[in-house]
């Protein structure tokens, strides 16, 4: 720890003054990890990322999970920061069941990708929430049903369906692309039409939200951040110091996003909310 710190600040220190910041750092990332949850939280972005950690002398790839919130006053919030041995069912559950320990509530709609294991949490611990698989890891996908030397505007097409100003236009836009490219590329468009559903479930949400709702793309651009400072120690001595670190930097995420303007405006929702309830009745 006493080499990572002084790389990543720029002077030496000595071994007592690492202990020192290493405890008190440990004390207010433990505080910030187990804080009640007290405020609705309607949207969930979900991520995992990959560090390289030594374990009894042998280096492997741990799961770093991330949770981001949107609340209701409409801020971003880092809600949970984990590792586990690898991103599965079992770790994701774990990760989940505690942050509804912590008071989770509320959660209407959830960003991921399509990770088995994540969705199976989900569905077994946040049963009521609408799930949005990233439309742009789908699109990453779709290029593994196109032949490499693929130079047409198939797959910029299919992106376009995902700026339509509501479900219907998107459907309409859906069966149009499916028809001009099925006989070029029928094992992509047969993928495309089995499960493009899970990456329009953001047309539920006002339209306002869209962009930023229908891909993770808020999550990866603070995993991006958090890559860019962790390659500075490239394989990190134990777990504890792994987390400790990507706590460290979540957390000073999470206080820079408080003391921004609120990110969505939430009144949005809470309308469309009132306009079920009066077309239910």
């Amino acid at each position: 720890m006493k080499a990572i710190t002084e790389e990543l600040c720029g002077h030496s220190f000595s071994a007592s003054s690492i202990s020192t910041i290493n405890q008190g750092l440990d004390e207010a990332l433990t505080a910030f990890a187990k804080r009640r949850l007290e405020e609705p939280y309607p949207y969930l972005i979900l991520d995992a990322r990959y560090e390289k950690v030594r374990e009894g002398g042998v280096i492997r790839s741990q799961a770093v999970l991330i949770a981001i919130g949107i609340h209701e006053g409409g801020r971003r919030e880092v809600l949970a920061v984990d590792m586990a041995s690898r991103e599965s069912q079992s770790s994701w559950k774990d990760f989940l069941t505690h942050l509804r320990d912590r008071g989770l509530h509320g959660v209407e709609f959830i960003v991921s990708d399509d990770h088995a294991g994540l969705r199976k949490a989900i569905t077994e611990v946040l049963t009521e929430a609408a799930w949005q698989r990233c439309y742009v890891h789908f699109l990453r996908n779709a290029l593994d049903y196109l032949p490499r030397k693929a130079d047409d505007d198939c797959l910029q097409e299919l992106r376009w369906l995902y700026d339509r100003r509501d479900l219907t236009e998107a459907q309409r836009d859906l069966a149009a692309w499916l028809a001009k490219w099925s006989a070029k590329y029928p094992k992509l468009t047969n993928w495309v039409e089995d499960h493009i559903g899970e990456t329009l479930t953001f047309y539920r949400l006002p339209r306002a939200h869209h962009k930023h709702l229908k891909s993770t793309n808020m999550l990866e651009r603070l995993n991006e951040e958090i890559k860019r400072r962790t390659r500075v120690v490239r394989i990190f001595p134990n777990t504890e110091s792994c987390l400790r670190l990507v706590r460290a930097l979540c957390v000073e995420t999470h206080e820079s996003w408080l003391e921004d303007n609120r990110y969505l405006n939430m009144d949005l929702l809470e309308e469309q909310r009132r306009e079920r309830l009066r077309a239910a009745a």
